[in-house]
């Protein structure tokens, strides 16, 4: 009897596990007309997508570099939205104005009257990738050449964390920083300490909250994982052996939409989480 009500307690929950798995849905994709897309920012209140596209390389300073501005739905509205700025990767909003991490500065563009505001260069920068921007308006900015992390605060930058391999992917929620830092995804409160919250089978890109504690955390490669909150992860895409990169994901949380930059194909791809 006891080993039947194991075996039957084995089924249930290994139903449970089965009904909780995602899977993502492609819904379109663009033409292959953007220049190294390497993010992908949805914006609610415009209902917009902003795409950084780096030009011909992801390193070059070479000011042919910016902003596309596309509709949900794949529409291209304006492809040089803005220009001239040097393989600009992460993108973040807050307010009327959107955060651009551009290779050794941080550009802040006004949105409103599409232009660029400002240019604040981070001190011995080499290849900044992604930021976020947080509820006070603090900005975080990874390099991954440095492995770094730089905070600016009322225009003001300041090293937050040094050390962290790989870093690229950040999110700010609330008081914490979520951080892919290669493999392992972190998470840093007020205290600066990093706290482990799960270890993926690939280095992570871009991370995107689903809303109860889980996460979307993309692999260049080719891979975007469902990260459940205690530290679990479940293979969501695999585009590897199509040479599809996916760099830093935007995210729909009421559609529940996934917008992939990628990268080498010069498209942006469009999928219903499930």
């Amino acid at each position: 009897m006891k080993k039947l009500i194991a075996a039957l307690l084995l089924l249930i929950i290994s139903a449970s596990i089965r009904a909780q798995q995602h899977k993502l849905t492609k819904l379109w994709q663009t033409d292959s007309v953007i220049a190294i897309p390497e993010s992908v920012l949805f914006d609610k209140e415009g209902d917009l997508l902003f795409v950084s596209q780096m030009g011909n390389n992801p390193n070059d300073k070479d000011g042919i570099g910016g902003i596309a501005l596309m509709g949900t739905e794949g529409k291209l509205i304006d492809l040089n939205w803005i220009t001239g700025l040097n393989s600009p990767k992460g993108l973040a909003k807050f307010g009327n104005k959107l955060y651009v991490a551009d290779l050794t500065e941080v550009v802040l563009i006004d949105i409103k009257n599409t232009r660029v505001d400002q240019r604040i260069p981070i001190d011995s920068a080499v290849f900044l990738n992604d930021l976020t921007v947080d509820n006070e308006g603090i900005v975080y900015v990874s390099d991954s050449r440095t492995k770094r992390i730089h905070k600016i605060e009322r225009g003001v930058p300041s090293l937050m964390f040094n050390n962290i391999a790989g870093v690229n992917g950040l999110k700010a929620i609330a008081d914490d920083l979520y951080i892919a830092g290669g493999k392992t995804f972190y998470k840093a409160g007020k205290d600066k300490q990093l706290v482990k919250l799960a270890e993926l089978p690939n280095g992570g890109d871009g991370i995107e909250p689903i809303g109860n504690g889980d996460f979307l955390f993309s692999s260049w490669r080719g891979n975007i994982y469902y990260v459940y909150a205690d530290g679990r992860n479940e293979l969501l895409l695999d585009t590897s052996s199509e040479k599809i990169n996916t760099a830093d994901i935007g995210y729909d949380p009421v559609k529940r939409i996934v917008y992939v930059p990628t990268f080498w194909k010069k498209s942006v791809i469009a999928y219903k989480l499930d």
